[in-house]
């Protein structure tokens, strides 16, 4: 039996190796390796997956933040509206900008931007607002889109962990995350629910004429080669990377039924478990869980149960074990603790167990026992 993994990317690679490998060396051949057909079509099959008028390809998740903000013409000074449980790429983005985040508390169920501290932190100077769908589930959309409307505010949807996800509004539509806000972006870092084998990102939108300007921007601000109409970057999915993730897209729902038939058989070993409190799903959004996130009781210390749980040989992961508006980088915003209570609370509380496509059952029990008989070595 192998080592638990995090991910297991390797045995995912194994069960799809005999296309991945043809559409490599597809490109490989045609020597088209920026810019080539398979990036073309990969864009047009993420816009009919998505149902979405525009997907621009980009070179990762955080050029595709800031050109976003680029696009959408916020200067210096603009104020963005930013969960502060989140990772740190989404803030770091409008630091860069010279625009100021303006950290949100988060919601303790779902883990996502609280639309009522939202509210509150609303200003004359507020920009934008970027709702970041952590660990698979759509935040509360349609609470945001409302509150950005009543006060002229940008929607920016950070959907790296939650793409595939559907989100139903009240009144019965259904649209995919990163489709629902002005502009959504989201990453394909090898770990996300659709990963490619190096780095990359997309942009997307419906809105065409904002697509045009974010083709440019992406492309150093040229429409035409040469003539440079907007100050730009040089942000592009390279064609073998968009070769390997048209072969996974075909899969993503598939990807996406077998992460959460792990979360539901962990669901069960852990329901009744007074001392750990798993994942709340929302009636409003699927979950595609890129991460199974527990909460643990206050009376467990996380970091020795972590290391107990590594001594059994299973694997875990904190994110994020301390809030973006504590982190030294930004000390100079003016956060300090205390301000966002439940954000530090679930940084001091929050452990990810493993889960991927490709979980064997044997390796999940061995987990599965291993958390529980944790959980009674830290209550003795």
């Amino acid at each position: 039996m192998g080592k638990i993994q995090m991910v297991d990317l390797k045995s995912q690679y194994l069960r799809l190796k005999p296309e991945i490998d043809n559409a490599i060396e597809d490109v490989i051949m045609s020597s088209a390796f920026i810019n080539g057909q398979p990036v073309k079509n990969f864009a047009s099959n993420l816009e009919e997956y998505l149902e979405c008028k525009h997907v621009i390809p980009c070179g990762n998740g955080t050029d595709a933040l800031q050109i976003a903000m680029m696009a959408l013409g916020f200067i210096p000074g603009d104020e963005v509206l930013v969960p502060s449980f989140t990772y740190v790429a989404t803030v770091e983005v409008i630091a860069l900008l010279g625009l100021k985040p303006v950290f949100v508390d988060v919601d303790p169920d779902t883990f996502n931007i609280d639309t009522e501290d939202l509210k509150k932190k609303i200003t004359p100077n507020s920009a934008g607002i970027v709702p970041v769908h952590l660990y698979g589930q759509c935040a509360n959309m349609e609470s945001i889109i409302q509150i950005a409307g009543d006060n002229d505010l940008k929607v920016i949807e950070d959907t790296a962990q939650a793409l595939g996800a559907n989100y139903t509004f009240s009144n019965g539509k259904v649209q995919k995350a990163g489709t629902i806000g002005d502009i959504g972006t989201t990453s394909f870092f090898p770990s996300k629910n659709l990963g490619c084998f190096g780095d990359g990102g997309a942009i997307m939108t419906n809105d065409s004429d904002l697509a045009d300007l974010l083709k440019m921007i992406a492309n150093h601000g040229q429409k035409v080669k040469y003539h440079h109409d907007t100050i730009g970057v040089n942000s592009r999915l390279d064609s073998i990377q968009a070769a390997v993730l048209n072969v996974k897209l075909k899969e993503l729902d598939d990807f996406a039924g077998r992460r959460r038939q792990v979360a539901d058989k962990y669901d069960a070993a852990f329901k009744d478990n007074d001392l750990i409190k798993t994942p709340s799903r929302s009636e409003q959004s699927t979950h595609v869980f890129h991460q199974y996130t527990l909460i643990l009781d206050k009376s467990i210390d996380r970091d020795k149960f972590k290391e107990d749980l590594a001594e059994k040989g299973v694997p875990s992961m904190i994110y994020y074990p301390l809030p973006v508006h504590l982190q030294k980088a930004y000390n100079n915003y003016g956060f300090k603790e205390g301000d966002f209570p439940v954000s530090e609370e679930l940084s001091n509380r929050v452990i990810s167990l493993p889960i991927h496509t490709e979980m064997r059952e044997e390796d999940q029990s061995i987990i599965i026992d291993a958390v529980l008989n944790t959980i009674k070595d830290h209550v003795r």
